[in-house]
């Protein structure tokens, strides 16, 4: 405030009001590397600018990188603590605390807005009147989970029910087929009603349900239906007995917090009904010189600001330093009274104990992982070794993959600040070399489409799979577009040599070296995204030289065929009846395809 500052900052310094709101600090680039909320904008702000002796080192380092300030003004400080959640996911500030990887995790949903529901995982939340549980982190669990309710229900999966005939999923007991009206609509909804519970936890709810439902089936003579509910009830149980109680009852959260230097650890127990059902952990970033207060209260608003389904009670090691607003928050999106407890004694804080073991636990495994380089220290010295102004905290790299010339695909991979985002991952299929191998033009087509794409923010760093001729066909179309100081490298694999513009001696990072780790991770990861595509659409093209030998069969119900059963094995297996069954075919066509499997060898 005293002209140390650029102008912009001591101008807005002087117009801060006695307001609630919220305040982002931006670099000389543009970009937001921190975004905070005040109970008062004036007095929360300026402290920042006061006497550095103060500051941590985190802080000192903020500040001295602040180029521009702006501020929200807010009615309340709820309205500022949700405001800044929004802007927190949508820039990423990189002195913000934040969960390593956050990206998008999957959620398991349930379409009640449709007469008969689905249920499947997604990773996208849309406010379509579906219930959403999650998010999860373990994926493979998730997955796990849609598998168990699919043999214990006998749910539709179809997306739309336009089939007059029931498919093979009805034929083999594990869909009561309602697009061709043979589902009962009562029986369907209490289906739901069963899978409700048990996704809320809430198992031993499920099971009186159950056992009513089997009481009531026998009692009026449906011995088929008493007889799958009993099936039900006892895979129900069966789960019962794996998890573990924990309490007498009560639905809540327990989230516990492990510090290893700047390393930070969340542990979150999901206990429903007294019993514990699940688990997730984070590590989070920039959190190493803050209080366990603050941590908390940034791990809380970024995790539950995507949950889904949230619990009575959140058990703390500490409370956070505005947590009636916090409670006020999560009240309100859960629809009920939300209270954050700090546990004393009892088996609440033996609860919180056990979380706390756990985060430490991940921490010190985290750190023996081997070969794990430290990313922050890999970008710094990437920076450093290729000679740019400086850590290049977002780059972009790029692949190609293909066989002979034949289903030719690029990828594009994303890092930010030496760790993947995968929500900015790019897939392109090549047109200008189908049948005809030549990566340096299909190089030259995927940066083109990238970088034409003005909408599209530039990264710090471009990395290009390959070696002299791979980077030269890049940098000709990069640098016609226009983007004369995006830098561009290549990575040859051979010997690992970085090619720079116009050098032609290769850039040698040192063997072992963090900056080397990353660069081959990166690579590695264009590499995986690229081939996982080119193998989707080599396994489709297989499938369709197959069927182009079927009489009848064109590029329609080829398509169709292979949205319903996705594989060849599957249509091999399925019934005249149930490939009649999918759209677009005939009783003539799918006599055809069964012929054409069973009178002749694959």
């Amino acid at each position: 405030m005293n002209g140390e500052w650029p102008s912009a900052v001591t101008q807005t310094l002087q117009t801060l009001p006695d307001k609630p709101g919220v305040y982002l600090m931006r670099d000389a680039k543009g970009h937001v590397i921190y975004v905070g909320k005040a109970l008062v904008l004036k007095n929360r702000v300026r402290s920042y600018f006061q006497s550095s002796a103060r500051h941590s080192p985190k802080v000192r380092a903020l500040v001295a990188k602040i180029a521009a300030l702006e501020y929200i003004v807010t009615a309340t400080e709820l309205e500022a603590l949700i405001l800044e959640c929004n802007l927190i996911k949508e820039y990423h500030p990189k002195y913000n605390i934040s969960l390593r990887d956050d990206k998008s995790y999957p959620y398991i949903k349930v379409t009640t807005g449709e007469p008969y529901p689905r249920v499947f995982v997604t990773r996208r939340v849309v406010h379509d009147g579906s219930r959403y549980f999650g998010p999860f982190a373990n994926a493979g669990a998730v997955h796990e989970t849609i598998k168990l309710i699919r043999q214990l229900f006998p749910l539709r999966t179809c997306r739309t029910m336009n089939s007059d005939r029931p498919c093979l999923e009805h034929h083999i007991k594990r869909c009561l087929a309602p697009c061709a009206g043979c589902a009962d609509p009562g029986e369907y909804k209490q289906m739901i009603s069963s899978i409700l519970l048990l996704l809320e936890g809430r198992s031993q709810a499920l099971v009186r349900q159950l056992e009513q439902e089997m009481r009531e089936a026998a009692e009026n003579l449906l011995f088929e239906r008493a007889a799958r509910l009993r099936d039900q009830l006892k895979s129900v149980q069966l789960l019962q007995e794996k998890q573990h109680a924990v309490l007498e009852g009560g639905d809540l959260d327990v989230v516990g917090l492990a510090r290893d230097g700047t390393d930070c650890c969340v542990q979150v127990f999901f206990v429903r009904g007294g019993r514990m059902i699940g688990r997730d952990h984070f590590f989070l970033q920039q959190a190493g010189e803050e209080e366990d207060a603050e941590v908390l209260s940034a791990f809380l608003q970024q995790y539950y600001s995507r949950a889904a389904m949230l619990p009575k009670q959140i058990l703390l090691p500490a409370a956070p330093p505005d947590e009636a607003v916090l409670s006020d928050w999560l009240s309100e999106k859960r629809g009920s009274k939300v209270t954050l407890v700090v546990p004393q004694r009892g088996e609440k804080r033996q609860l919180l104990a056990m979380a706390a073991d756990n985060a430490h636990t991940l921490l010190a495994a985290r750190r023996t992982v081997a070969g794990r380089p430290d990313q922050e220290t890999g970008v710094a010295e990437l920076g450093e070794a290729l000679g740019l102004d400086g850590s290049p905290e977002v780059m972009e790299c790029f692949d190609i993959s293909h066989i002979q010339g034949a289903e030719t695909v690029a990828s594009m991979v994303v890092f930010r600040n030496g760790e993947p985002d995968k929500r900015s991952y790019k897939r392109f299929k090549i047109i200008s070399t189908e049948g005809k191998p030549d990566d340096f033009r299909a190089m030259q087509e995927v940066v083109l489409r990238r970088y034409s794409k003005k909408e599209w923010p530039l990264p710090d760093l471009v990395i290009i799979d390959g070696g002299k001729g791979q980077l030269s066909s890049a940098l000709t179309i990069i640098r016609q577009l226009g983007h004369a100081a995006l830098p561009v490298v290549s990575l040859a694999k051979q010997f690992e040599e970085i090619y720079k513009e116009g050098e032609s001696a290769p850039v040698v990072l040192p063997r072992g070296s963090a900056a080397l780790k990353l660069v081959q991770r990166i690579r590695d990861e264009a590499h995986r995204f690229a081939i996982t595509y080119h193998r989707k659409l080599r396994g489709k093209r297989n499938l369709a030289s197959v069927l182009d030998h079927v009489p009848g069969i064109g590029p329609a119900r080829r398509k169709a065929l292979w949205a319903a059963f996705g594989s060849i094995e599957n249509i091999k297996a399925a019934g005249v009846d149930a490939l009649a069954g999918v759209p677009g075919m005939s009783k003539t066509a799918a006599e055809a395809v069964h012929r054409f499997f069973h009178q002749r060898p694959l």
